[in-house]
């Protein structure tokens, strides 16, 4: 079997029960909206790397904790875990072209519209992980 690249995301809701999402800069998934993420380096702990991530992408501060669920995309093993977020403030950054918070309106449209990445709106709906808002 071919070796997975560990990555991990995280799933931020603000106080108004919104989702936070990114639009990814690179490939894979280029232009489309997804949770944001990355790589697990090493050395790294699967929570080190998402507050890591976050911060990177998306400017926020965030502390993790329950993992929502994990998925194999490609070369790809992705651990997502519910956040908490803590602090900052949104700002697009690293492999995101845009970050922003998205009602349950909002993610379904951008589903049908096909600028979600491949997935995510039903591994979220499986994982009882979809905007209140």
């Amino acid at each position: 079997m071919a070796h997975l690249e560990r990555c991990v995301g995280g799933i931020v809701f603000d106080d108004q029960g919104r989702l936070l999402l990114i639009r990814r800069a690179n490939d894979p998934g280029k232009g489309q909206w997804s949770l944001p993420g990355g790589r697990v380096e090493p050395g790294e702990t699967d929570h080190e790397a998402v507050v890591r991530e976050l911060r990177e992408e998306t400017g926020l501060d965030v502390r993790p904790h329950t993992l929502a669920g994990s998925v194999v995309r490609g070369a790809y093993d992705i651990h997502d875990y519910e956040c908490t977020w803590t602090g900052g403030i949104l700002t697009a950054g690293d492999d995101a072209s845009d970050a922003q918070w998205v009602n349950s309106a909002e993610l379904v449209n951008l589903d049908e519209a096909g600028h979600l990445v491949d997935q995510l709106l039903i591994t979220l709906r499986d994982w009882n992980q979809v905007p209140t808002a």
